[in-house]
């Protein structure tokens, strides 16, 4: 009985002492480690259930941005480098920044192309069986482009004899072009060039529109006008940017892209073209067809055509549905803005 009253008494005594004393005054007293310790842990439990905004907000020497990129609030404006590029940096000097050229192989054959001169300047980036789409998603972020006007998607297999990269670019500009590519001209393994949008024109710098029998219920929409190919397509930067965001993860051929590009500009069948004063020649390599897997009896070339047409039908769904989701939100009628869409 006396050690339980003095308990009792010892606890009130305390309890007293403590509410008495003023709250600086806590580190004043002589009291065990363990106690501060436990007073530590309570101030740092506190301020755990603060924002990291709240926290910086209430001390004014702390930097919070909140219009930085995200992640970077506790960085001056004047230090965010938003975004990269791909230029190559010289270990001395000052950099030479022109044209940066990617090479994305989906062969694994990387060591052979030392034979040129300049591959040994371009950044070789190798990921079996994939494509171009599939490496554009992941390494040519707007971001990562960002300081560059125009961004060339082209395929392995064309032929570039008769084009020069400069005096494409000044006829770009010249003609208002942020979606373009250089004209097509048949070789002997292509026998003809698919769409008459994308056909050369002798005598001609740029044209934006062309005549499909049969194939445009609207002339100024894909493929009679607002349209170039997925094989050598040429985005200005902030075309790009937007044609970026449509590419779908896990699509690799992009068909159905090149009827869409034409949603990343306004008005399109303007600033979508095609150059005939540079042209390339579609060589028409089976170079995918050798990446596939023979199924169900059908060749591999045949399983790698019937997946870019399944991609096609797949990626026009979701736009499709996209777009109706919008404007349902917005209380418009979608099917009578087919026509314009």
């Amino acid at each position: 009985m006396r050690n339980i009253v003095l308990l009792f008494v010892g606890g009130f005594l305390g309890l007293f002492i403590g509410l008495s004393l003023p709250p600086q005054s806590i580190t004043k007293l002589n009291l065990p480690n363990g106690l501060i310790h436990l007073s530590c842990i309570q101030d740092k439990y506190t301020d755990s259930g603060l924002s990291s905004q709240d926290q910086v907000l209430n001390v004014p020497t702390k930097i919070w941005v909140p219009t930085n990129p995200r992640g970077a609030e506790r960085l001056p404006p004047g230090i965010v480098q938003a975004e990269s590029d791909l230029f190559l940096r010289r270990l001395w000097g000052m950099p030479n920044e022109n044209f940066t050229i990617l090479l994305f192989h989906y062969d694994g054959r990387t060591t052979e192309w030392d034979e040129f001169e300049w591959s040994k300047q371009a950044i070789h980036i190798s990921v079996q069986k994939q494509t171009k789409w599939w490496y554009a998603k992941r390494f040519l972020h707007p971001d990562i482009v960002a300081p560059y006007d125009y961004i060339f998607m082209w395929d392995e297999d064309l032929g570039v004899e008769h084009f020069n990269a400069e005096e494409y670019l000044k006829l770009v500009r010249k003609h208002g072009l942020e979606i373009s590519q250089p004209a097509l001209e048949p070789s002997e393994s292509t026998k003809g060039v698919v769409w008459n949008m994308t056909r050369r024109r002798e005598h001609s710098e740029v044209h934006k529109e062309a005549v499909e029998p049969g194939r445009c219920k609207y002339p100024l929409l894909p493929p009679c006008a607002a349209f170039v190919e997925i094989m050598a397509p040429v985005f200005s930067r902030n075309a790009w940017r937007c044609a970026w965001h449509m590419i779908q993860n896990e699509f690799v051929h992009g068909w159905g892209l090149d009827f869409s590009f034409r949603k990343c500009v306004e008005p399109a069948h303007e600033k979508i073209g095609v150059v005939d004063a540079q042209w390339i020649v579609h060589q028409g390599i089976p170079s995918l067809g050798k990446q596939g897997e023979a199924q169900t009896g059908k060749p591999a070339w045949r399983a790698v055509k019937e997946r870019c047409g399944m991609e096609w039908r797949m990626f026009q769904g979701r736009l499709t549905n996209a777009e109706k989701g919008y404007y349902k939100s917005k209380g418009v009628d979608f099917s009578d803005l087919l026509v314009h869409n």
